[in-house]
């Protein structure tokens, strides 16, 4: 495993994205994750899955220090007593009395910014949360947060992977002592005939998974929650510590980057454009 240190934290660098995954099929993904060797599992209070999550950790017999749990605040509870109501909620679920990061999963305009981080920041002053942050955030967002505000923010979640560029937030969270997580790290199998993917893949025996994984943990700061239901894609997605890109690869890879987003709901705030 390689790590990124934040903020005080060491982050695995490749986590267990469980979005979509329910019932046993979701603790028995996380479960297998975390005996393959996961240390960096990723749910929220959407997901409706945060109990899942902490019976298959319960499962596993990996000790609660020597793994990274994420879980996200959803929009509707942003108010201060809701932040902590539902995040109480979410301990009992997933069978701990912390977790390791806590996000906003969203920008809800319509709850102040200032009321929510600060929830927040009593969870993690209590002991409850190591480390705090924001999802789906543009730098407009991220420096209200940051400058404007004065929270100590060590992580925005986003939509990142080789066909969309995250350039802009990339370079604030870099200079701020924050880390990027990228979601939908491989594009929803978008990549997979892709042929500048598929040239590099075969010149490393790897997947074009793996090499899209690969891609981004390189880079600075930088970790990927990849969603996998089945032991082997599980297995596949973690096999990628073996390798590296060399210049040219990352060349080639960095020349696909493009504007092609897959979440973009309805209440998505303005996205900030690469260069």
């Amino acid at each position: 495993m390689e790590f990124i240190n934040v903020k005080g934290l060491q982050v695995p660098a490749l986590g267990f994205g469980t979005w979509q995954l329910t019932g046993d099929d979701c603790a028995q993904g996380v479960q297998t994750a975390l005996e393959l060797g996961y240390r960096h599992i990723d749910t929220a209070q959407i997901y409706e899955n945060e109990a899942e999550v902490g019976k298959g950790i319960a499962r596993s017999g990996i000790g609660r220090s020597e793994v990274f749990l994420t879980t996200k605040i959803w929009i509707s509870n942003f108010r201060a007593s809701d932040v902590h109501s539902s995040f109480n909620e979410s301990l009992r679920k997933l069978q701990t009395d912390y977790v390791d990061l806590l996000l906003m999963h969203w920008p809800n305009p319509e709850v102040d910014l200032a009321e929510t981080l600060g929830a927040l920041q009593e969870l993690k002053d209590a002991g409850k949360v190591r480390a705090m942050g924001v999802s789906n955030f543009p730098v407009a967002l991220m420096k209200s947060a940051v400058e404007e505000l004065g929270f100590d923010i060590a992580c925005n979640q986003v939509e990142y992977h080789v066909m969309l560029s995250q350039k802009p937030v990339l370079e604030y969270a870099q200079g701020h002592d924050m880390m990027l997580t990228a979601y939908s790290p491989l594009a929803r199998g978008n990549l997979e005939k892709n042929a500048t993917m598929r040239n590099v893949a075969h010149k490393h025996g790897k997947s074009v998974s793996q090499v899209a994984l690969r891609w981004l943990i390189e880079q600075r700061n930088v970790a990927a929650i990849p969603k996998a239901s089945s032991e082997p894609h599980i297995r596949t997605n973690f096999d990628i510590f073996d390798f590296t890109l060399d210049e040219e690869d990352k060349k080639q890879i960095d020349g696909l980057s493009g504007n092609h987003r897959l979440v973009n709901p309805d209440f998505a705030p303005e996205w900030d454009q690469a260069a």
